[in-house]
């Protein structure tokens, strides 16, 4: 083969093996001369290395192990947008912003198109290059790289790595990023508002036959994701309750009496805004199913929206996925009760419950 270009073969848009339409190897290993490696074709390479490498089979079980690893991509994914956008407020070219920080352009490339991680060092230093002085824009990157604030809080959901799949954790460190989040709950209390009884019979329930450590263990963590709200500053949590998550009996009447009360203690926050849709509103958009929509500020396009399944979770981040849901959510408010009139009427049911 011509060791100075790489070769044709990586860009193949398929992999064809035995008759498959798709293939696997275990290990790949590709030797390249460093003229091929300083080539114009070389970040292709590393575009078409994650097709390669993990091609799953059209089957359940591979469009499963492709949503639990979209997560995190849509952290670099995002991470990679907003360098590339403070780079060229820099005015730079990403050849001109690799040599600056000592690196090859295709390194930059990649962690600009989020096919490859980046360290939150590295991270540092090109905000550091690019000249971003903002505290809460660097903080906020550097968590998308997986980077602390020194406290050790940034990251606290690593401890139950052993029990947290990909999805949860992912989910955990959007939230704890998050300057805001908007959410439509039509079955359960949202995770930011439930008891510790409530949030263990619902765990019960989604989990059966769980072993009780690692019960503990995600009620454990679904009780230290609260203190978003508890932060400084803490995040603004917008929710639209349908009267069902009111009148659904978990755990029993005295966990729903306690949950209940617990809904009212909230709904007097000034970070907190509930909103009931009540049965007699009939059909409305969000009949659909629940979502989130994380929002984070000082930046150009984090906005995520998340749906969660019973398996997985899909994130959108495309700009008219956003633009929907924020104007269905939009929507929910219209035709839901005042923050006001929602706290009357969750008091009133918990007087009767």
């Amino acid at each position: 083969m011509d060791s100075s270009t790489v070769p044709d073969w990586c860009f193949a848009p398929d992999c064809h093996h035995q008759g498959r339409p798709w293939c696997r190897s275990t290990k790949i290993c590709i030797y390249l001369s460093l003229e091929a490696v300083n080539s114009p074709t070389t970040d292709r390479i590393w575009g078409a290395l994650p097709s390669i490498l993990y091609r799953r089979p059209d089957t359940a079980a591979g469009r499963k192990e492709m949503t639990l690893e979209h997560g995190p991509a849509v952290r670099r994914r995002k991470l990679g947008t907003e360098l590339r956008v403070l780079r060229t407020r820099a005015g730079l070219t990403s050849t001109e912003a690799a040599r600056l920080v000592g690196w090859h352009q295709s390194k930059v490339s990649r962690i600009e198109t989020g096919s490859s991680g980046v360290k939150p060092a590295d991270v540092r230093l090109l905000l550091d290059t690019y000249d971003v002085r903002d505290p809460e824009l660097r903080e906020l990157l550097l968590a998308l790289a997986g980077g602390g604030d020194g406290s050790g809080r940034q990251n606290w959901w690593h401890a139950y790595r052993g029990v947290l799949p990909p999805t949860y954790r992912d989910f955990i460190s959007l939230e704890s990023q998050a300057s805001g989040m908007r959410t439509l709950e039509t079955s359960v209390v949202p995770g930011l508002l439930q008891t510790p009884e409530y949030a263990r019979a619902v765990t019960r329930a989604a989990c059966e036959g769980l072993a009780d450590d690692k019960l503990d263990a995600l009620v454990e963590v679904r009780l230290a994701r609260q203190d978003v709200l508890r932060g400084d500053p803490p995040l603004e949590l917008n929710a639209v309750l349908d009267e069902a998550v009111l009148r659904r009996a978990v755990g029993g009447p005295e966990v729903m009496a306690r949950q209940l009360e617990r809904l009212c203690e909230a709904a007097v926050l000034p970070q907190v805004r509930l909103r009931v849709m009540p049965f007699t509103a009939g059909a409305h958009i969000g009949v659909t199913g629940p979502f989130v929509i994380f929002s984070f500020s000082n930046t150009s396009d984090l906005d995520v929206v998340v749906l969660d399944h019973l398996t997985s979770s899909l994130y959108l981040e495309r700009k008219e996925d956003l633009q929907a849901y924020v104007e269905a959510f939009n929507a929910l408010q219209i035709h839901a009760l005042s923050p006001e009139e929602s706290l009357d009427y969750i008091a009133g049911i918990a007087a009767g419950a």
